[in-house]
């Protein structure tokens, strides 16, 4: 088969689309390697995708009520349990997608297509992540729990969906920013219309990124008969982006605004939070004018780039939270 133009050869072991000298391939024991690129921890923007909407969620909360001690704890609990269940859901993909990877020029370096795994040792290594994950969880209330055991489904659907949908993208979406309701829920005890907004403008931002990463693969997609938003927009993808775009900036406007008005928060306080939507925005309009769909090495430079674009929220949400 042909190989897509542009993609780099795997060396040593190395999955191909790891960042330069990360610290798996540099320091890890040689033993526990297959197993940390199977959790992906050679390529940390998916964790930082997982994480991003969670830190939303606890900060757009403790703006609209107040910040409090045990906030600490959900946004570092959340940054263990993010690096631990991205580990579980991308070790969950690579056993149920292991003979779609090993026809992809991209993938077939993964631990189980190149053979440095097999698929029970990583359905073990699957279970070990995700029980480490419930020790976390289980430190926040019942209502939060009942939130993070909800969000198995759409993370064990995720990898089935491009095999029935061409919107494989919006099951990744509901999984990765499930995160969003449940840190909103583990800092008031319930759930209200902001986090639902808020989650719909993660969804949203999802259809944005994971659209310009399905690009990196749509040619070997095409021969296997792999569905994505990259092969169904074809040369209509740049308007489709905008969409997602417009949609991602203008619900999380209208999140903040339901969060922060009726809790009649400090005008500075909701100018600053509103200005987190603005520079998020910004930050993705950015991207579209870098963005080559065509060039596999652009388009995961732009999809990284996507963990700036998700902090910007952060930091203003902070902000506004200790107005």
């Amino acid at each position: 088969m042909t190989e897509s133009s542009g993609t780099p050869e795997a060396t040593d072991g190395q999955v191909i689309d790891a960042v330069d000298d990360n610290w798996v391939d540099r320091y890890a024991p040689a033993w526990s390697r297959p197993y940390l690129r199977l959790s992906r921890a050679d390529r940390p923007i998916g964790t930082w995708l997982l994480l991003l909407p969670c830190w939303w969620g606890v900060l757009l909360a403790a703006a609209a009520t107040e910040f409090r001690l045990f906030d600490l704890w959900i946004i570092a609990g959340c940054a263990i349990g993010a690096f631990l269940m991205r580990g579980a859901g991308c070790t969950w993909n690579d056993i149920t997608d292991r003979e779609f990877d090993a026809q992809v020029a991209r993938t077939k370096s993964r631990p189980i297509p190149s053979g440095q795994v097999t698929a029970k040792q990583a359905f073990v290594w699957l279970v070990i992540q995700a029980l480490v994950a419930c020790c976390i969880l289980f430190t926040f209330d019942w209502a939060a729990i009942g939130m993070g055991v909800l969000s198995l489904l759409p993370v064990a659907i995720y990898p089935f969906a491009k095999r029935f949908t061409w919107w494989p993208q919006v099951f990744l979406g509901l999984a990765f920013n499930w995160g969003a309701l449940l840190a909103w829920v583990a800092h008031t005890g319930s759930l209200s219309w902001p986090p639902v907004i808020l989650y719909l403008a993660g969804i949203a931002w999802t259809l944005f990124y994971d659209t310009i990463y399905a690009h990196q693969d749509k040619e070997d997609d095409a021969l296997i008969g792999v569905k994505s938003t990259a092969r169904l927009f074809g040369d209509n993808t740049l308007p489709w982006l905008r969409f997602f775009l417009l949609a991602s900036v203008s619900l999380m406007t209208l999140a903040l605004i339901l969060a922060l008005v009726p809790a009649e928060a400090n005008v500075l306080a909701l100018v600053v939070a509103l200005a987190s939507a603005w520079g998020f925005g910004w930050h993705m309009f950015w991207q579209l004018s870098q963005l080559d769909t065509d060039d596999w090495e652009n388009c995961m430079r732009v999809f990284r780039s996507n963990r700036d674009a998700g902090l910007i929220p952060v930091l203003f949400l902070a902000i506004a939270a200790a107005l």
